[in-house]
C-alpha cells in the first residue's frame, strides 16, 4: 500500500493559507504571500528534497487550478525540476464540482472520496498532498495520511484558514527525525502517523515532583 505524505505551510499560529501569493485565496485574507519573505536556500532545498520520489499528486480543486495555470510553463525556468516532475505524475483532483482538466493526466476523484484515496494508495508509492487545506481536512478526519511535514514559519497573522481546523481528530503522532531549521527560522517538522489515540496521564503525581503544597 502506498503512502500519502502531507505537505504543510504553516504560520506559529497555524495559518496555513494562500503562503505563495496574493492571489491563492484572496476572500477576506490580507496577507497571501506571507511565506515568500521567509524562503532561502535551506528551505527551497527541503521543499524540493520533500517531493523526491513522488509519483501522484493529490490536490484540491482551488489548488489544482492555480499549480495548472503555472507549472506547465515552467519547464524551462528556475523552478524546472519540480516543473518536470509535477508535470509528468498523476494529478487526482477532490471536487464537487466540474473542474477542467485540461493539465497533462489529471482525473477527478468520485464522491466517495475516501475510498477514491485508498484506490489511490493501492496503485501508487508515494503520493503528495499539497496546499488543499479542505481536502487535507477529510484526510485528518479520516486518518487517510501517512506523514505531515509541516514548516512552521516565524510569525503570526491571527486570521486565516488553519492547517489543522474541523477535520483534527485526536491522533497519535511520531517525529520521524530531528526537526531542521533555515537561516530565517523556519523549522521543519516530519511526523509519522501511528496506532491509538492520545493517553493522559497527571503531572501532579508526587513522584513527579510537581504537587501544589
Amino acid at each position: 500500500m502506498g503512502l500519502i505524505h502531507i505537505e504543510l505551510f504553516a504560520t506559529l499560529d497555524l495559518v496555513g493559507q494562500a503562503p505563495g501569493g496574493p492571489e491563492e485565496d484572496p476572500a477576506g485574507f490580507p496577507f497571501g504571500g506571507w511565506q515568500a519573505p521567509l524562503m532561502d536556500e535551506v528551505a527551497g532545498a527541503q521543499v524540493g528534497a520533500a517531493y523526491e520520489g513522488t509519483d501522484a499528486l493529490l490536490l484540491g480543486r482551488r489548488t489544482y487550478d492555480i499549480f495548472a495555470a503555472y507549472w506547465p510553463h515552467q519547464e524551462a525556468g528556475e523552478d524546472s525540476g519540480i516543473a518536470t516532475l509535477f508535470n509528468r505524475v498523476p494529478k487526482y483532483v477532490a471536487s464537487r464540482g466540474r473542474p477542467n482538466l485540461s493539465w497533462n493526466g489529471s482525473t477527478q476523484l468520485g464522491a466517495d472520496l475516501a475510498a477514491a484515496v485508498r484506490d489511490i494508495r493501492d496503485r501508487h508509492e508515494h503520493i503528495k498532498v499539497v496546499g488543499s487545506l479542505n481536502l487535507v481536512q477529510t484526510l485528518l478526519r479520516e486518518r487517510l495520511f501517512d506523514r505531515i511535514d509541516l514548516w512552521l514559519h516565524p510569525l503570526m497573522l491571527g486570521v486565516g484558514k488553519k492547517v489543522f481546523g474541523a477535520g483534527a481528530v485526536p491522533t497519535n503522532l511520531t517525529l520521524l527525525e530531528p526537526p531542521a531549521v533555515s537561516g530565517k527560522g523556519t523549522v521543519l517538522l516530519r511526523y509519522g502517523l501511528t496506532d491509538g489515540t492520545p493517553a493522559t496521564g497527571d503531572m501532579s503525581a508526587p513522584d513527579r515532583g510537581l504537587g501544589h503544597d
